[in-house]
């Protein structure tokens, strides 16, 4: 009988194989590491940015605070090479801005030739603030002017190259209108330090580390993009908002600049079991303190903050936890 049904199932795969198709396979799961321990892979972002150092404190307090697991934070190009690796089943958990987990979970923008991801929030971390930076002496004082230049628009797929895109856009322009250049936020500050670019658009928390590094050697200006938040909500929705760039936050930021936000996410894919799901906020609330110390950015969240504002459906699992905790209002 064994015999029998193992040649019924080679059979079915040479059939579907002659169709063109492939056998279907179940999503990948967290994996035990060689430990026993239950392994958990954390998809963040570049070295330069927010998501990088924050994804490796979360790693580090998993690790050490959630029983039986081994938490690992990968290097990625941010929130589109998250979601894809959560897509994949390569990561069980990734950072994300709150456009690029909408789009992901509907499969347009950087997901229309992937297809949806099956993604759901778990907690809302921080609001990142869209830098539009131009060097001092380009006479760059509004998106408009960057016309003919040469700019930086993000890594290829990125969150930040939608939100540059869409910023053009709202501007009037598109990318063909600039010299355009496909950058993570280190090599941004880093041709523009060689002055191989006028400006770049980054979305990250504040401080973002190579912005820290850049103004530290070059005079740059923060661009005010608030006039273009309306045109950014009228199209893509409330996912944008009003927000600022605090006085001091960099160094020559005397006051304050006006700007357009976006939150961060950190979601898992929506068939995560409910355990793996309740251990990983269990152990980032019950050491909130700890987390708060990873970074600037970190110290914002807190369960209330945890639950507003996401764009895309949370994990089952995630509003029992908030529940629980007496945070979630239906």
């Amino acid at each position: 009988m064994v015999a029998r049904m193992v040649l019924l199932w080679l059979a079915l795969a040479l059939a579907l194989a002659a169709c063109g198709q492939s056998p279907v396979t179940a999503p990948t799961q967290p994996t035990a590491a060689p430990s026993g321990k239950l392994r958990l892979i954390i998809g963040t972002g570049g070295t330069g940015g927010v998501f990088f150092p924050y994804g490796g404190g979360l790693a580090r307090i998993l690790t050490e605070k959630m029983p039986n697991t081994e938490a690992t934070a990968q290097e990625t190009g941010g929130s589109v090479d998250n979601l894809k690796l959560l897509q994949n089943g390569e990561a069980q958990i990734g950072f994300t801005t709150a456009d690029s987990a909408y789009d992901a979970i509907n499969g347009v923008a950087a997901y229309k030739d992937t297809g949806k991801v099956p993604a759901a929030a778990i907690a809302v971390l921080y609001q990142s603030f869209i830098h539009v930076v131009a060097r001092a002496d380009a006479g760059i004082t509004s998106v408009a002017d960057m016309k003919g230049r040469p700019v930086s628009i993000g890594s290829a797929g990125s969150s930040t190259e939608t939100a540059a895109i869409r910023l053009l856009e709202a501007a009037g322009l598109s990318v063909a209108d600039i010299t355009p250049e496909n950058l993570g936020v280190a090599d941004s500050v880093a041709a523009m330090k060689d002055q191989k670019i006028d400006a770049f658009f980054w979305i990250g928390g504040l401080p973002t580390a190579a912005v820290t590094d850049l103004v530290t050697t070059e005079q740059v200006v923060f661009i005010d993009t608030s006039p273009l938040l309306k045109a950014m909500v009228d199209k893509y929705g409330p996912i944008y908002a009003a927000t600022v760039l605090p006085a001091g936050t960099y160094k020559g930021t005397d006051k304050d600049v006006p700007g357009i936000g976006v939150a961060n996410l950190l979601v898992v894919r929506e068939d995560m079991p409910a355990d793996q799901v309740k251990g990983i906020l269990k152990t980032i609330f019950d050491n909130l303190t700890e987390v708060h110390q990873i970074h600037p950015a970190a110290r914002t969240l807190s369960l209330e903050s945890a639950v507003k504002g996401s764009s895309i459906p949370f994990h089952p699992a995630a509003i029992e936890f908030y529940k629980e905790r007496g945070v979630w209002k239906e």
